[in-house]
């Protein structure tokens, strides 16, 4: 008998309930009101920690650069660049600079999905292939034992890698027990392009070319098998999951994906800066990116992450600033409401933030996982300095948001340089500086 690690998505705890009660916005023309620390129960002293934080990680050569912001009861308490966005040109980073969020595109899917499900058009058992015929009859890889080959006994052969260094194993294929769901996509329990040999098939027979678009692509997925039996565990689907769930954004709603997400959440939002490719006259803003060597910072060969003017990755494809970010963060902190603009019901954020997948992170981690969003539990068991129930996402280059009901506040740490580190440093600096 297989040992399942996932239950349908229930309610969170009563704390939350309450807690988006209480976080009502005080917002004006899409941007979200200023206040002083001492107005909503934070020392305007003890948040001078949060740039010494960040300037021990740029001394010490972990970043460039970064800005880093928080709200607290609905209002802007925080909001500072830190260090440079580019360090050939000696270019200060401002706090409207353009970071390419990666992974934090997830939530914004999340959210974008739910207002379909909102609206009866799509639902979290839906099977995948409802709305894309070709991901219909999955097969799901099962690995040979290394130094194997397709003896009797091993099944029907369907290919595999040469289980060389750094690839992935030889493999046989089965039937899927049962079709992916809309679920399984958002809590990353499909199989889908979630490990060695799915990614390694998905990377052969789906290519993404220069010009390619959801629609070239993610039918194709139809043809990748499985990591693993749907449902059976949770693994990440970095990428391709959640461009599958945005090509039934599109197709549900009859929109190309970058519309839908501008008309229905980033203008209502106020997110003027947000985008799947930065137009001209927004590029000298977009912050460079680095990686850690022994030799210290070194640009990175790819300058666009997986940022693209056809292909709309839902798995990673958004840019963002920290300020527009932060008002999506809000919005979710207000249950579904920013500036008299209602995205979602506060029942629905309920649900987004719910414990999905109890065993996220291993048994003992203190996080669970959601409807596309990660769920800290138990911060003393997590390593979070966070309130009990906070959930966000983070981003490959380092990027971080938490909404965090408890204390209802939104931080959000922008930088361009794989190091989480920093973000734990950023929430422990924020945390501290609540002094009510």
């Amino acid at each position: 008998m297989r040992t399942r690690t996932v239950r349908p998505a229930v309610p969170m705890a009563a704390a939350l309930v309450v807690a988006l009660g209480l976080a009502a916005p005080a917002v004006t023309a899409g941007s979200i009101e200023r206040a002083t620390p001492e107005e909503v129960g934070m020392s305007a002293e003890r948040l001078r920690r949060v740039h010494e934080a960040m300037q021990r990680h740029i001394d010490e050569g972990n970043i460039s650069g970064g800005v880093t912001a928080a709200t607290r009861r609905g209002r802007l308490v925080h909001l500072e660049a830190h260090g440079l966005m580019d360090l050939e040109s000696n270019k200060a980073v401002t706090t409207d600079a353009i970071f390419k969020i990666m992974s934090m595109t997830k939530p914004v899917v999340g959210v974008a999905v739910l207002m379909l499900m909102e609206e009866g058009k799509l639902r979290l058992s839906d099977p995948v292939s409802r709305f894309i015929p070709e991901l219909a009859d999955l097969k799901v890889a099962v690995a040979l034992p290394q130094g194997r080959g397709r003896g009797r006994g091993a099944g029907p052969a369907a290919g595999g890698g040469r289980g060389g260094r750094g690839e992935p194993p030889p493999f046989y294929t089965i039937p899927a027990e049962r079709p992916i769901t809309i679920q399984d996509l958002l809590t990353h329990t499909s199989g889908l392009a979630s490990g060695t040999i799915s990614n390694s098939e998905a990377g052969r027979l789906a290519p993404q070319g220069p010009t390619a678009t959801l629609a070239d692509v993610v039918p194709k997925l139809g043809a990748v098998p499985l990591e693993f039996q749907p449902g059976e565990r949770w693994a990440y689907s970095a990428q391709r999951g959640f461009d599958t769930l945005l090509h039934i954004v599109e197709i549900v709603s009859g929109q190309p994906a970058d519309r839908f997400l501008s008309d229905r959440i980033f203008e209502p939002l106020g997110m003027k800066d947000t985008f799947f490719w930065a137009p001209d006259t927004h590029r000298s803003r977009v912050v460079t990116l680095y990686q850690r060597t022994p030799e210290g910072l070194t640009r990175s060969e790819n300058q666009t992450g997986v940022t693209s003017e056809t292909y709309f990755s839902g798995g990673g494809g958004l840019m963002s600033t920290a300020e527009d970010y932060l008002q999506f963060g809000q919005m979710l902190l207000n249950g579904g409401e920013l500036d008299g603009a209602r995205l979602l019901a506060p029942r629905t954020v309920e649900l987004m933030a719910s414990t999905v997948v109890s065993e996220f992170g291993g048994p003992d981690s203190g996080r669970t996982f959601g409807l596309s969003v990660q769920i800290v539990g138990d911060p003393v068991a997590a390593g979070y300095r966070v309130g009990r129930g906070s959930f966000g996402w983070d981003g490959a280059y380092g990027t971080h948001v938490w909404v965090d009901p408890t204390e209802e506040m939104v931080g959000l740490v922008m930088i361009q340089t794989p190091n989480f580190q920093i973000s734990r440093d950023v929430e422990n600096a924020l945390m501290q500086a609540i002094v009510d």
